[in-house]
């Protein structure tokens, strides 16, 4: 079979959910092309090669572009055989399966990806009225079984030098990226990840890994990100994977992502991890609001952001926080005090300026959907935008959240420093609370602090729409 692995966006990454089952189809016999819809322009040829097509979405921007990019496939070749896998796949899965596509796997999706592309029995090539003969029965997988990874394909995407990098004060450094476990064993009500885990994680071989970073390294890469939804999940593993990491390319850095309460739990790690190189920690703060860090069942208090914050940096590693300003709860109040958390924590360097525009997301099977707390605030599904509408407490923080979002979006396209960025966004929010300007202007020395701080190139988030920019290669829709 000749498969096409499309990739839409991951985070600014080389896609390795295009290169980890491109390895597996090839190990199978099948003949693999790749596209990467984030670097690369929608090419109708390679629909016409393929006699299947598979797009990744693990996350809601990919989903949202993936819906796109499957439109077009059935657009070109109505019996083409469409897959989506990956996290989001099972998102609208009464719209998108038996339309946009024949098959949706979530979770492990890796051999029931096989199972798809080999079920197919050379009927792939099918178009108009023989495309039933061409599909399988339209169906949804949640496949959270254990099985073998292979050594990602990376031989067929784009370069390392066409993606992210790290800016460490005045150095850059191409970026490799990997997983070394799936899943979560977290419940945060929010967050897609439980709804298909379940609290379960799946690791990766350890041989695997650094198989991986070894290509990763001869491609160029002096950095890497562990992607893991929680890298700590398994702390035991991933501690083996840091030391063998540093062992054998003692010159690499890295960063990983966690939450807050494990920062603190396993405050014995960060010695370790920052002696073999580790940079900074992403961390999903949120919010500054106790009580809607409660609703989330996030696990933390905004007391507890602080600690973590001056425990990292007790070991020369900085956090990156993610946030979640704009959620039914959200009051004037609660995000001018987070505006203040972030210039009194010495932390305008450290946020990525389009998580002051993140709105809540309610996906189709979100553990927020039955949640008293939810309840006065939930509207209809709407499909094509994956997930619930919801009202507000105040209305007034709708209309604040569309125009920081108009102002992150355009400080990402001409790349503004982040003290500005911050510093408009914090005045928006100032003025919608009805307040004055802060009174202490960001100096030139925080500004150039914040500017140095150790960031990958790429600012965009999981959860945030897409942007023009990110639509362009699809053409116009």
């Amino acid at each position: 079979m000749r498969v096409l692995l499309v990739s839409t966006y991951e985070l600014g990454h080389q896609p390795l959910h295009v290169a980890s089952p491109a390895a597996a189809l090839e190990r199978a016999g099948h003949r693999v092309s790749a596209l990467d819809l984030s670097v690369e322009q929608w090419d109708p040829q390679l629909i016409d090669d393929a006699d299947a097509v598979a797009v990744s979405v693990p996350m809601h921007t990919a989903m949202r572009l993936a819906l796109q990019a499957a439109g077009l496939v059935r657009e070109q070749r109505p019996g083409l055989p469409v897959c989506l896998y990956g996290l989001y796949a099972g998102t609208s899965h009464d719209t998108v399966v038996g339309t946009l596509a024949d098959r949706v796997i979530s979770g492990e999706y890796e051999p029931a990806l096989l199972e798809w592309v080999g079920s197919l029995d050379g009927h792939g090539s099918t178009d108009g009225a023989d495309a039933a003969a061409g599909r399988n029965s339209s169906e949804q997988i949640v496949h959270l079984g254990r099985g073998r990874f292979d050594v990602p394909a990376r031989h067929l995407l784009p370069p390392l030098e066409r993606y992210a990098r790290l800016s460490d004060g005045d150095e850059e450094r191409l970026v490799g990226y990997v997983e070394a476990s799936h899943g979560c064993t977290f419940s945060c009500r929010h967050c897609p990840v439980p709804t298909v885990y379940g609290g379960r994680i799946r690791i990766v071989d350890i041989d695997t890994i650094l198989a991986d970073i070894d290509q990763l390294v001869a491609a160029g890469a002096t950095h890497i990100t562990f992607g893991d939804p929680d890298f700590l999940n398994g702390v035991h593993h991933s501690r083996r994977v840091v030391a063998a990491l540093h062992e054998r390319h003692p010159h690499l850095s890295f960063d990983c992502t966690t939450k807050v309460e494990l920062i603190l739990r396993h405050r014995d790690v960060w010695a370790d991890f920052a002696d073999a190189g580790c940079r900074f920690v992403v961390s999903a703060f949120e919010t500054v609001d106790d009580h809607v860090l409660e609703i989330l069942d996030k696990g933390h208090t905004r007391a507890e952001m602080a600690e973590a914050t001056a425990v990292l940096r007790s070991h020369g590693i900085e956090v990156r926080p993610s946030l979640l300003p704009f959620t039914p709860w959200t009051t004037l109040a609660s995000l001018v005090e987070l505006m203040d958390f972030v210039a009194d924590h010495d932390l305008i360097g450290n946020v990525d300026p389009v998580h002051y525009s993140i709105r809540l997301l309610v996906p189709e099977d979100s553990l927020l959907v039955d949640h008293p707390a939810m309840e006065p605030h939930l509207g209809r599904y709407v499909a094509d935008q994956l997930g619930y509408e919801w009202s507000s407490a105040d209305p007034r923080t709708d209309e604040l959240q569309v125009r920081v979002a108009a102002v992150v979006e355009r400080a990402a396209a001409v790349d503004q420093p982040l003290a500005t960025t911050f510093a408009e966004v914090d005045a928006l929010v100032r003025a919608a609370a009805g307040m004055e300007p802060r009174h202490t202007p960001i100096d030139a020395d925080v500004a150039a602090r914040a500017q140095s701080r150790p960031r990958l190139t790429e600012a965009w988030f999981c959860c945030a729409e897409p942007t023009e920019l990110q639509r362009r290669p699809l053409g116009e829709r």
